[in-house]
């Protein structure tokens, strides 16, 4: 009787279960129908893409050409421009076989796009000319690999997934600290040579900056110092310098201005494939001599070894397209993002000298070491590199293609749309960011008397994306100005004295001004 009764109080307990879950999965699919549904309304309530404002192809071409509104505009200024003229979502026709591409100014938009990027997100971006070369120049050495910049789909999910446990790894970011750390010593004794009789910077101080981000690169990518600091800078590394910046200027104009490089290998995309040519020989070199070099002297254990040993077990034309690719995307946008956080560093001295109080406590003499452990402690920096990043960010915004079927300020989005989220010059709005023009590392720290940073939009500042395809780099980078920041403030109180920092935009944002900041060098 009692194994009776067990039995038909299980059987009761199991038909209970079976008709709770019939009615939850009866609810989940009526709730997915009924967002499916809201979703249907939406958009067929929405304006048709068509209607979305913006020039048309003649128009563009008019204003792109000498003597045009937008002839000669770097980003933030196009951008600017561009809102003037259309409002908050704008649309530029897909002209010389490219892809028509959408501009949106409000964030609510960034948060849409990224939510529904899917699993594997699109970003075209403006490398058109890298891609061309990759595949149609050089198949001999990228092989099919075009790296996480240019790939997408399943091709981008594979190579991302092969190269994000060595570049995403904390325990490999630490092993750079000494090394890294020594080369940011070396520069803090070139910054006190080449001071003049005022203590102030060369004008060309911006190169200085270049060829220190050229050399930790060196170190974090091909593990060797390719020796770009030293006075008799040799041939091999001025052309590293000088073909990087080549490559940034010239792909700017022939993907993100019109030209008709797809139907007329014009004299600047030559150049470009020159460029290019001689970026992957320098490369390839290095790579070969660090294969060299490892396997006469491999390290012991797992995980002592570097990005480039742990890439290269993974497949040897993966590390070399991700070496080519950290030195390429790693230089302009390091020093450019230290240089925007120097500049309001010493613009705002009180912020400069709570700074290097904190400092102080983790460097209590100037050539003390900067270690992992210490450097856990510097909370203070990382706001003030933060805030530098939402005031003078090394790019101008995100692109990506709706991962959908949208709906975006009333209009249709159709999926696989491209979209430019113009949030550079959006951060210093103070409808988006409360007293948005001030330097306030303050407001991510939450201390009383501030702004919250919370209290922005949490897609407007995102110097590094968001969801997927977030900067690979990103720690390295985080690394790289947290070193040169920490040293110089602590070596120097720095002052600069010549008006408004002014920026030009094409990929990367690099300064006008000669950068002649005062650096005073402080007692120990």
């Amino acid at each position: 009787m009692l194994r009776q009764a067990v039995k038909v109080n299980n059987s009761l307990v199991v038909s209970s279960v079976r008709f709770r879950s019939s009615l939850a999965q009866a609810a989940t699919t009526e709730s997915a129908t009924a967002v499916d549904d809201v979703r249907d309304q939406e958009w067929d309530s929405a304006l048709p893409y068509s209607k979305i404002p913006g020039p048309g192809v003649f128009e563009m071409l008019k204003n792109f050409a000498p003597g045009g509104r937008y002839h000669n505009a770097n980003f933030p200024q196009m951008h600017r421009l561009f809102r003037e003229d259309y409002g908050d979502l704008v649309k530029m026709p897909g002209i010389l076989g490219r892809n028509d591409v959408l501009m949106s100014f409000r964030p609510d938009d960034y948060e849409t796009l990224f939510r529904s990027e899917g699993q594997w997100p699109i970003r075209r971006g403006f490398f058109d000319t890298f891609v061309h070369y990759r595949q149609k120049v050089r198949p001999d050495v990228f092989k099919g690999h075009g790296g996480l910049v240019t790939e997408h789909g399943e091709n981008w999910q594979n190579f991302r997934t092969a190269v994000n446990p060595v570049m995403l790894q904390p325990k490999t970011i630490k092993l750079y600290v000494d090394k890294l750390d020594d080369v940011t010593q070396e520069f803090m004794k070139i910054m006190l040579k080449i001071r003049d009789d005022k203590n102030e910077l060369p004008g060309n101080f911006n190169q200085w900056l270049n060829r220190w981000a050229l050399e930790t690169m060196g170190v974090l990518a091909l593990d060797t110092r390719l020796g770009v600091l030293e006075d008799s800078q040799s041939e091999e590394a001025h052309l590293i310098v000088s073909n990087i910046r080549q490559f940034f200027e010239l792909t700017y104009q022939l993907d993100v201005l019109p030209s008709v490089w797809k139907y007329y290998k014009t004299p600047t995309f030559k150049k470009l494939m020159i460029t290019l040519d001689n970026l992957t020989d320098l490369v390839m070199a290095k790579v070969d001599d660090a294969v060299i070099r490892l396997e006469k002297n491999p390290s012991a254990p797992n995980d002592t070894q570097s990005v480039l040993e742990k890439l290269l077990k993974v497949d040897r034309h993966v590390a070399i397209v991700m070496a080519f690719d950290m030195l390429m995307a790693g230089v302009d946008t390091t020093s450019s993002g230290a240089t925007g956080i120097l500049y309001l560093l010493a613009n705002n001295p009180d912020k400069q000298a709570k700074l290097r109080e904190e400092i102080r406590k983790v460097l209590p003499k100037k050539d003390s070491p900067l270690t992992p452990e210490n450097m856990r402690n510097l909370p203070y920096l990382r706001a003030c590199i933060k805030e530098g990043l939402r005031l003078c960010p090394p790019v101008a915004g995100n692109l990506r293609a709706a991962g959908k079927d949208l709906v975006l300020q009333g209009y249709q989005i159709p999926k696989g749309t491209d979209v430019v989220m113009a949030s550079m010059i959006l951060n210093h709005e103070e409808r988006f960011v409360e007293r948005a023009k001030e330097f306030l590392p303050e407001r991510w720290l939450q201390e009383d008397g501030y702004p919250n940073g919370k209290d922005a939009h949490p897609f407007l500042n995102l110097p590094f994306g968001f969801g997927a395809r977030t900067c690979i780099g990103r720690r390295l980078a985080m690394l790289e100005m947290e070193m040169i920041i920490s040293r110089i403030t602590r070596l120097f109180e720095y002052r600069w004295n010549y008006g408004e920092l002014r920026i030009t935009s094409t990929l990367v944002s690099v300064p006008v001004n000669e950068l002649r900041f005062q650096m005073t060098e402080l007692e120990d």
